[in-house]
């Protein structure tokens, strides 16, 4: 297929469901060219399996999966566990993962195909950071940039990528252009219920991502699609309404390390776009009807 879009992907399956549901999309999307997974975050060598495992399922065995950094960048929360490993701790996958390799392979990727590559963080930014600090000029060799991080309304939950590692979401912002930025305060809307979670997950290909699902809802009574709406936008724009401008940090960085919040500052020529709105509805039919064919 001509018309695929090369993606690499950095992710933290394991904490929350909602990376694997967004590797089960991209690996089902005929639109997608998946040129690698990097992990980040706490236990880099679990999210590789659980990333290795969730893309085999969905048909993608032979996707390139490389272990990223664990540790913050300079202060923040982390993210030492991972417990949905438990859910596919039995299943076959890599026993060579390697923690820190993560940066040289995007490198290596970015650079090897200037101009063609959409990069998708959808975890804590520390590989991203580190790799923008490493070579200044990837985000002029990028196609663009799409990250679900963030949030920019007061008085939503808190934002885990950015509370793991505040200063890793700082240096990408001052460093990224052409990136579309999809926060928590637009993400919370594409919620499903447990009841209607297992209605859709409970048949067809999406059974295969139950066992990690089950972990995920024994503590929660439903599941936000965060991270597939981040990946969905890439092939179906419109999904969301955008404002151009500059993302930065809130001045209280207490608040800023603990909450997520981000700042937004509207100019027509700035490097950010901000999602503003979704249409839910089309959100969830462009979801499932990429997932349920897959075979």
């Amino acid at each position: 297929m001509t018309d695929r879009i090369p993606i690499l992907l950095d992710t933290d399956p394991g904490s929350d469901i909602d990376d694997a549901l967004a590797i089960a999309y991209l690996a089902s999307n005929p639109h997608c060219e998946l040129l690698g997974i990097t992990t980040v975050s706490g236990d880099v060598v679990q999210r590789a399996a659980i990333a290795e495992v969730t893309a085999r399922d969905f048909g993608l065995p032979n996707v390139p999966v490389v272990a990223g950094i664990s540790e913050v960048l300079a202060f923040g929360v982390g993210q030492p566990n991972v417990p949905h490993y438990a859910a596919i701790a039995d299943r076959q996958y890599r026993q060579d993962y390697e923690p820190n390799r993560a940066v040289d392979f995007l490198r290596e990727q970015i650079r090897a195909r200037p101009g063609e590559i959409i990069l998708l963080t959808i975890g804590p930014m520390t590989n991203i950071a580190a790799l923008l600090l490493l070579d200044p000029e990837i985000p002029s060799l990028l196609r663009g940039m799409v990250s679900m991080v963030g949030s920019f309304r007061r008085g939503y939950a808190n934002e885990w990528n950015t509370a793991v590692d505040p200063a890793a979401t700082m240096a990408v912002m001052r460093r990224s252009v052409n990136h579309l930025v999809i926060g928590l305060d637009v993400t919370l809307q594409c919620t499903l219920e447990r009841e209607a979670f297992l209605a859709q997950f409970g048949q067809g290909p999406l059974q295969r991502l139950l066992p990690m699902a089950e972990k995920w809802l024994a503590h929660s009574g439903s599941v936000i699609f965060h991270d597939p709406l981040a990946a969905a936008v890439i092939f179906r724009p419109e999904l969301c309404t955008f404002e151009t401008g500059y993302v930065t940090g809130v001045p209280d960085v207490d608040e800023f390390a603990r909450s997520g919040h981000l700042n937004f500052v509207p100019d027509p020529a700035g490097p950010h776009k901000i999602a503003v709105s979704v249409d839910v509805e089309a959100f969830f039919a462009e979801y499932f009807a990429v997932c349920q064919t897959n075979p």
